[in-house]
């Protein structure tokens, strides 16, 4: 049976804007049917590219539309929380590109309001639907890692330096929104580092390292940087049987699994600590796996859909976006007080996964 597709308009004409109004344009599962921003000449450049679709500079307006089932805001961190606010409030379903909100409060009201009134309140957390991440998952939930002993993640380049927001609130809601979606129970770190630097005295950090001990025993690194004249995109998630290497630059071999590594053996007699252990090395094979090609937007798009038809939590629902926004509320403290380790505020810690 076909299913009626569903009616969204895209707030927001700028860098992300095109990009969802372009996948929501061809989407079996939805119909386009305006583009929603202050600045008329950039909605309508957006929606001749997508089928000459209505424009409209009142988000008002727009939300009065009995037959809009839902929006995707693709506008400054800043105004997430009072444009999906507003369109919660008139029955429309939200999805919210990265970071959810800019403050942590502002996402829980987003969170209580959507659930209060029945609405799917959903993170774009593009990369979660990659066809490497959604593999990435799918290996560490079937045991093919063995316990994650770390994580180490690159994402750096020569970038543009937000006004607004520092390194940390620009790229690493990226890899947090990862290792939440592909870590079992999702990202619920111990303790949160921040170490950030400005060279350039552009009054915000530029270059950023995040250390976050795990309740595993695990830690994760995670390096951001606007200055760097080269482009990485790399992660590296070390387990007890296998690592693995996500090159997000290589086309050709974005993943490999190396059945490398250190083996303890075994305790010496009466004895139960792994420091008693003989250690030797492990050197198997390496091998990659086949990944589909498909657009991540795509898939996200998909996904908001079904949520929303089965009345369900889509996999990067509000919570998520939550425990991504403790991880950078926490880590403006640490800055604050020099890189200070801090743990997450009672509340951010009390936050369970939906999955």
């Amino acid at each position: 049976m076909t299913l009626e597709r569903l009616r969204i308009a895209v707030v927001g004409a700028g860098y992300w804007g095109p990009n969802l109004a372009r996948n929501f344009s061809t989407s079996p599962d939805w119909e386009l049917v305006a583009i929603c921003d202050l600045d008329l000449e950039r909605a309508q450049r957006v929606a001749d590219q997508v089928g000459h679709v209505p424009v409209i500079t009142s988000l008002t307006e727009l939300l009065a539309a009995d037959d809009l089932d839902a929006i995707a805001i693709a506008t400054p961190a800043r105004t997430h929380y009072p444009i999906a606010m507003q369109a919660l409030a008139a029955g429309k379903h939200v999805v919210v590109e990265k970071p959810l909100a800019e403050s942590g409060s502002n996402g829980r009201a987003m969170v209580l309001e959507a659930a209060t009134r029945g609405l799917v309140l959903m993170a774009d957390h593009t990369y979660c639907y990659t066809p490497a991440v959604l593999k990435i998952r799918e290996l560490i939930a079937e045991g093919a890692l063995g316990e994650i002993l770390f994580v180490d993640s690159v994402r750096i380049n020569l970038g543009l330096i937000q006004p607004d927001v520092d390194v940390f609130w620009d790229l690493a809601p990226h890899d947090l929104s990862i290792l939440d979606f592909v870590l079992p129970g999702g990202l619920r770190p111990t303790a949160v580092a921040a170490q950030g630097a400005d060279p350039l005295g552009a009054g915000r950090s530029c270059i950023g390292y995040l250390t976050l001990p795990l309740a595993s025993g695990a830690i994760a690194h995670v390096h951001v940087n606007w200055l760097s004249p080269t482009k990485i995109r790399q992660m590296v998630i070390g387990g007890s049987k296998r690592t693995l290497v996500w090159d997000d630059l290589n086309p050709q071999q974005r993943l490999s699994v190396y059945d490398r590594g250190v083996d303890l053996g075994k305790q010496s007699a009466g004895r139960t600590d792994r420091r008693d252990a003989n250690i030797s090395y492990r050197l198997g094979d390496t091998w990659s796996p086949a990944l589909p090609e498909r657009e991540a937007l795509a898939t996200m798009a998909a996904e908001f859909a079904s949520s929303i038809r089965s009345r369900r939590a889509p996999r990067t629902d509000g919570e998520a976006g939550l425990r991504v926004l403790a991880v950078l509320e926490a880590a403006t403290r640490s800055l604050a007080q020099s890189g200070s380790s801090v743990s997450p505020s009672p509340s951010e810690r009390q936050m369970e996964p939906a999955r």
